[in-house]
C-alpha cells in the first residue's frame, strides 16, 4: 500500500480551521496529523491531559499504544501519514526513521536536549528540528538545593537505616548558611541556583568560561580555584566535546577535603569511575546525581546504590509546572506550522525544504484582513 493511500485510511478528513492574518497575508491554517512517541507511562507526567487535549484542538493527535519506546524505522512505520512527530526526551531521532519517513515534515523535540537527535540526517531529508524553550530553570535548582541540604546533613541516608528497621547513629551534619557554593556552567539555572544559595548565606563562585558573570554576590573564579574553595560543587555546565569528562581524578582531587559533588547537567560530563574512588577514599563527603551514563541519562546504578550517593532518575525537570511549560510550548510550535510559520526553537530551518508542503494554505496574493 502506499503512503497517500495509507494516511488516507488511517486519519480521518482533515477538519477546516478559521482564516488568520499572519504577517500581512491571510493564513487558512490546517489540521496537520501528529505523533505522539510518548509510552503511556510518559504520555501520564510528560504530556499532561490540559495539553493533549490543547494539542487535539488544533490537531489530529496519534499517540503510541505500543508501550514501547520507537526508534528508528519502527517509529517512521508508526508516524507514517503523520506531518509532525512530537518526541519525548527517550525516543531518538535517528537518520534512519527521517529517512523512511516520506510524510514526516517537522520532528519536533518536547525537551531542551536535543543531543540525540541526527539534525544532519534530518537536514538530508529537508525535515526540520525543533526544540522546546527551558521551563525547569525553577525545578532544577530547586532539587539541586533539595541535594546540597540533604547530602549535608544525611537525610537520605538515615532515612534509609530505619526503613530497613535499623536505628541510625546521629552523625554531625553542616550547615549551608556560611558555606561555599561553586557552580560549573552559569545559565538560567544556575543563576536561579546562585540566586537562592545567597538568599540563605552562602558565598557562590561561579566558572564558565562562554557566559559574562556579573551577578551581584557571585564571584567568577578560575575552575580550580572554585575546586579548591568550595564545600559543594555543582555541575551545570553545557555538555560539549570540550566539557566531555571535566570532572576526572585530577578535578575531584582539587576540591575541598570531605566537600560534596552535584551533577545536574549530563552524564558524559563526570568520569563515574574517578567519582566512585573520591567517594572510596573519603576525597568527598557525598554526590548528588540527577544524570550519569545509564539509559535516558540516568545515574549508574552501581553508584545510585550508594549510601553516600543521593540520586534521583533525571527528573531535574520533572515538575508540573516544567512539564506544562514544555509540553505546550510543543502545542504551539505545531499551531505555527499549522499555520505555515516557522516555530520558534526551529534549529535547521534553512535546509527544511519539506516546510514548503505546509504552505500551499497561505495567500500572499491578500492585501487585507478576512
Amino acid at each position: 500500500m502506499g503512503a497517500d493511500r495509507g494516511a488516507a485510511l488511517r486519519y480521518p478528513r482533515r477538519q477546516p480551521c478559521d482564516a488568520v492574518w499572519v504577517r500581512g497575508m491571510t493564513v487558512q491554517p490546517i489540521r496537520l496529523n501528529v505523533f505522539l512517541t510518548h509510552t503511556p507511562a510518559e504520555l501520564s507526567h510528560a504530556f499532561p491531559p490540559a495539553s493533549l487535549a490543547a494539542l487535539q484542538s488544533c490537531a489530529e493527535a496519534v499517540l503510541n499504544k505500543t508501550g514501547r519506546i520507537l526508534i528508528g524505522a519502527d517509529l517512521a512505520a508508526a508516524a507514517a501519514g503523520c506531518e509532525v512527530i512530537i518526541a519525548h526526551r527517550a525516543t531518538p531521532g535517528r537518520a534512519e526513521t527521517f529517512a523512511a519517513a516520506q510524510d514526516l515534515v517537522a520532528f519536533i523535540r518536547a525537551a531542551v536536549d536535543v543531543s540525540t537527535v541526527d539534525v544532519d540526517g534530518a537536514s538530508a531529508q529537508g525535515i526540520l528540528v525543533t526544540r522546546g524553550s527551558p521551563g525547569f530553570n525553577d525545578a532544577v535548582a530547586e532539587l539541586g538545593l533539595g541535594m546540597m541540604i540533604d547530602l549535608a546533613r544525611g537525610v537520605s541516608r538515615a532515612s534509609s537505616t530505619y526503613k530497613s528497621g535499623g536505628m541510625p547513629a546521629p552523625e554531625s551534619g553542616f550547615q549551608l548558611n556560611g558555606g561555599t557554593l561553586g557552580i560549573v556552567g552559569y545559565g538560567r539555572i544556575a543563576r536561579r541556583l546562585a540566586a537562592t544559595a545567597r538568599s540563605i548565606g552562602m558565598t557562590v563562585l561561579a566558572h564558565d568560561p562562554h557566559a559574562v558573570i556579573n551577578d551581584p554576590g557571585v564571584e567568577a573564579v578560575p575552575f580550580s580555584a572554585l575546586l579548591e574553595a568550595s564545600d559543594f560543587v555543582v555541575c551545570l555546565a553545557a555538555s560539549t566535546l570540550e566539557s566531555k569528562g571535566l570532572f576526572n581524578q585530577h578535578a575531584f582531587r582539587a576540591m575541598k577535603l570531605g566537600s560534596i559533588f552535584i551533577n545536574l547537567s549530563r552524564g558524559e560530563l563526570v568520569d563515574e569511575v574517578a567519582l566512585e574512588a573520591a567517594l572510596d577514599q573519603g576525597q568527598l563527603r557525598g554526590a548528588g546525581l540527577d544524570v550519569g551514563s545509564a539509559e535516558d541519562q540516568r545515574p549508574l546504578p552501581r553508584l545510585a546504590r550508594r549510601a553516600d550517593v543521593v540520586a534521583t532518575p533525571h527528573i531535574g525537570g520533572v515538575t508540573r509546572e516544567a512539564r506544562a511549560h514544555q509540553s505546550m510550548d510543543a502545542v504551539r510550535q505545531v499551531i505555527a506550522l499549522s499555520a505555515g510559520r516557522i516555530p520558534d526553537g526551529a534549529i535547521n530551518p534553512d535546509t527544511a525544504h519539506r516546510l514548503a508542503r505546509l504552505r500551499p494554505h497561505v495567500d500572499q496574493s491578500e492585501g487585507t484582513r478576512t
